[in-house]
């Protein structure tokens, strides 16, 4: 029999205690503030590559440092007894301090903007109203039902068969108003019953669900005038910064899919209340829901066990558009609703791709458009109307500001922009004393640093012939070979008092992630033979594409040396796509096409992809040039 230990977590601002008792030998830290209810970040999927889980153990006896905690907190954090919480394994009673994040606030969240959703479809959202005049059966002799006399009012309007949630409402219903009733379908099914004229209350939310973030609007299906916007950081965030993280958390573990499961549902459920509050409208009349996400975020948001999109050959449970009765899922906040999956491509191309495409009109181009997805799991789309490839490109959490030292989302108090001259100027989200960087900020500060000469084509930091620097960016660069770092600010001109720079380990995960964007679109032009000459235009999308500066994505290799008039910023083109498949059953049947018409190129499978994955990693091209990780 194992041994039990108690782990008593305390909160440093409130000294509030949670306690939990861990049976298991094996078990971390993290799994013991799991069973506390302590929410502790665990952005790398518990693999000891970042500093999201950083605790610091006030007593009890725990094991030797492991060279993780060394690599990531340094030598005198882990004589301080902090340790990674993923990483450290529980071996006595003990009492854990978990580290607070960043105090990050105000994130920088782009739904598909606030005009009229319907800009791009004509409205035939599949739902109608009818409102009908019926009389409940009043001879005893005559045989008929409350259900008969309404759907003879009906005739051929919608199908005849009703489901059980809404015969239970018809007894009052009839029998209110004078048999006046308002009956609800989709696409001729029934779905809700209500006493009076409801006619004008007909209203729809479109969902882009993210592995970083989610957003949502709602939308009057009559006008698609967007009556409210709601998002935040997707909160299954704290069990992996990126899909294979939280794949593999819940990988053939029914309870851990649960609990994903649960946050998503929670997090749905809270957004269509508070976008209804927000509008003043019933969520009763929320009758279509459409949902854009990748394969992983739409498989968890229905229970579907991820298990093997997360096993080679990554095949996806279902690929079909799917609707589904809210009540089903539940969607407890939108009882009446149908709830529509958009189709999916492959196993990392997922319905948000679909959206974007549906969205961007790429399927329909004369000349070679690209489409770009920047985020924790990047897609690149590239075609016309006659050809569409499609490739996944995990560029995990870096750009999102996951497994940076002083990475951060883009919220108030990030880095967002980074100039160069004699010196550093940083623009601060919120224009506040920064506290970190987040992803546009660090693609600015490498491509600055690489003008300066701060950094070489390599991404390696300068060690020599540094008195041909100014002397304030001399002085910028701290630390050993081994440990080299340039600070960008200085912890007096800081809001947490700690300098905040940028780790030569950092430019290494940067260089990974921007590479395997920048691999991914450069593979598709080799397969589909189209040299940057050939494309017609490249649309960024994505709520953290909008934001970064196309110069410096171009300066550091993230985008194609294409003229600055080529690139476009779309916008959230997954979460304007899911409002158009809401407006339009015509459009949400085309997206079943579109996905059907790509063919999904498999990056690893391709035996040229790593030579120019590592090509893709330089900052600068030359072939010559090999960088060392």
């Amino acid at each position: 029999m194992s041994q039990e230990f108690s782990v008593t977590f305390v909160d440093d601002a409130t000294g509030r205690e949670r306690r939990a008792v861990i049976g298991s030998a094996d078990s971390s830290i993290l799994d013991a503030a799991r069973a506390a209810g302590v929410d502790i970040a665990a952005t790398c999927g518990e693999r000891g590559r970042c500093r999201s889980c950083r605790v610091k153990v006030l007593n009890g006896h725990i094991p030797p440092a492991t060279v993780q905690d060394s690599i990531q907190l340094g030598h005198d954090e882990v004589h301080e007894r902090f340790r990674l919480a993923c990483q450290t394994r529980v071996i006595d009673d003990c009492t854990i301090m978990a580290m607070p994040p960043k105090a990050e606030s105000g994130h920088q969240l782009l739904a598909a903007g606030a005009g009229p959703a319907a800009s791009a479809a004509t409205i035939d959202s599949g739902v109608e109203k009818h409102v009908v005049r019926a009389r409940a059966p009043v001879e005893e002799h005559h045989q008929s039902s409350d259900i008969e006399e309404i759907l003879g009012e009906l005739g051929n309007r919608v199908d005849p068969e009703v489901p059980l949630a809404v015969v239970r409402k018809v007894p009052s219903a009839l029998r209110k108003h004078r048999g006046t009733l308002t009956v609800t379908a989709f696409d001729r099914r029934i779905i809700d019953i209500e006493a009076g004229d409801t006619s004008e209350h007909m209203y729809g939310m479109a969902f882009d669900i993210g592995t970083t973030s989610i957003v949502g609007s709602l939308v009057d299906l009559e006008t698609g005038e967007q009556l409210a916007a709601v998002g935040s950081v997707n909160p299954q965030a704290v069990y992996g910064g990126d899909l294979m993280s939280r794949i593999a958390y819940a990988q053939f573990d029914e309870r851990k899919l649960t609990t994903l499961r649960a946050r998503a549902l929670t997090s749905i459920n809270d957004f269509i209340k508070e976008a209804c509050g927000e509008a003043g409208v019933s969520p009763s009349h929320v009758y279509k829901i459409v949902f854009a996400g990748n394969t992983c975020m739409h498989h968890v948001f229905l229970g579907v066990d991820v298990s093997y999109v997360g096993l080679a050959p990554y095949a996806p449970v279902v690929r079909e558009s799917l609707v589904i009765p809210a009540g089903e899922l539940p969607l407890k906040s939108a009882p009446n609703a149908m709830v529509c999956f958009l189709p999916i491509v492959a196993g990392f191309v997922g319905a948000d791709t679909v959206a974007a495409m549906l969205a961007t009109r790429i399927f329909e181009s004369d000349g070679v458009r690209v489409l770009v997805d920047i985020g924790t799991n990047g897609e690149v789309v590239m075609g016309s109307k006659d050809r569409l490839m499609a490739c996944s490109a995990p560029a995990g959490p870096a750009l999102e500001g996951g497994q940076i030292k002083h990475g951060m989302r883009g919220a108030v108090g990030a880095i967002e922009r980074v100039d160069l001259d004699d010196d550093v100027h940083c623009g601060v989200i919120g224009d506040t004393a920064p506290i970190g960087i987040c992803g546009s900020g660090l693609i600015d500060a490498v491509a600055k640093m690489l003008d300066a000469g701060v950094l070489n084509g390599m991404g390696r930091m300068r060690n020599t012939g540094l008195h041909t620097l100014p002397q304030a960016l001399r002085d910028r660069l701290v630390g050993s070979k081994e440990d080299r770092a340039f600070v960008l600010v200085w912890g007096e001109h800081a809001g947490t008092n700690d300098d905040i720079s940028l780790t030569q380990l950092d430019v290494r995960q940067f260089q990974l992630a921007k590479g395997a964007i920048f691999a991914g679109i450069l593979m598709l032009q080799e397969v589909m033979d189209v040299p940057d000459e050939r494309i017609d235009e490249l649309l960024l999308c994505g709520g953290f594409g909008n934001y970064i500066n196309i110069e410096s994505a171009v300066r550091v290799r993230l985008l194609p040396a294409l003229p600055v008039e080529k690139i476009t910023y779309v916008g959230n083109a997954a979460h304007l796509g899911a409002q158009i498949a809401l407006l339009s059953e015509t459009e949400r049947q085309r997206a079943g096409e579109i996905a059907k018409r790509v063919e999904h190129v498999a990056l690893a499978t391709r035996t040229e992809f790593q030579a120019i994955f590592v090509n893709a990693m330089n900052l600068e091209e030359d072939e010559s040039l090999v960088v060392s990780l």
